[in-house]
C-alpha cells in the first residue's frame, strides 16, 4: 500500500520515510511542498497521507480541506494529521474537516506505527469491498439486459430432495 508524507520539514519526511521503510513499507513518497499536494495525490493515489499543520504556503488544513473537497469518490482515504501543534482548536478543526487521526510531535514510532497499521487494513478491507460492490452492480446490470421475461414472469427455481 502506498503512504504519501506532506510535511516541510525535510528531517521530519526522511524520518518517517526511514521508520516506515523500516516496518517493511517499500511505497513511501515525501512531499516538502504542501502546494504539490493534489498534483502528488493525483499521480501518485495514497492509500494513506500522513499530513503535517504547520507549513508555509498551504498550511495543513487547507491541504486537508481541498483534499476531502477534491475527493469526488467515496472511497475511505485516511489522513493523519502530524503536528507539533497541541492545542484543542487544532485538534477540533483538523478532525472537523475530515482528518481520521490525529497525532502530536514528537510522534512515538510504536504508536505512529500501530495506527498506520490499522488505517491501512481498514483502507485494505474498504477496497475489497468497493471492489465486490462494482462487480455485484455490473452483475446485475447484466442479468437485467440479458433477460428479455419480465420477472414476475420468470420461471421458479423448483428444488428436489
Amino acid at each position: 500500500m502506498k503512504i504519501l508524507i506532506i510535511d516541510d520539514e525535510r528531517m521530519s519526511v526522511v524520518m518517517l520515510e526511514r521508520l516506515l521503510q523500516a516496518r517493511g513499507y517499500s511505497r513511501v513518497l515525501g512531499l516538502t511542498d504542501s502546494r504539490k499536494a493534489r498534483e502528488t495525490c493525483a499521480t501518485f493515489n495514497p492509500d494513506l497521507i500522513l499530513l503535517d499543520l504547520i507549513m508555509p504556503n498551504t498550511d495543513g488544513f487547507a491541504v486537508l480541506e481541498m483534499l476531502r473537497s477534491s475527493d469526488a469518490s467515496e472511497s475511505f482515504l485516511p489522513i493523519v494529521v502530524l503536528t507539533a501543534d497541541v492545542s484543542e482548536d487544532a485538534k477540533e478543526r483538523a478532525l472537523g474537516a475530515g482528518a481520521t487521526d490525529f497525532l502530536v510531535k514528537p510522534v512515538s514510532p510504536t504508536e505512529a506505527l500501530l495506527r498506520i497499521r490499522n488505517l491501512l487494513e481498514t483502507r485494505r478491507l474498504h477496497v475489497i469491498l468497493e471492489n465486490q460492490l462494482s462487480a455485484l452492480e455490473e452483475a446485475v446490470r447484466e442479468g437485467s439486459q440479458s433477460s428479455s421475461v419480465p420477472a414476475d414472469q420468470q420461471p421458479h427455481p423448483t428444488f428436489s430432495f
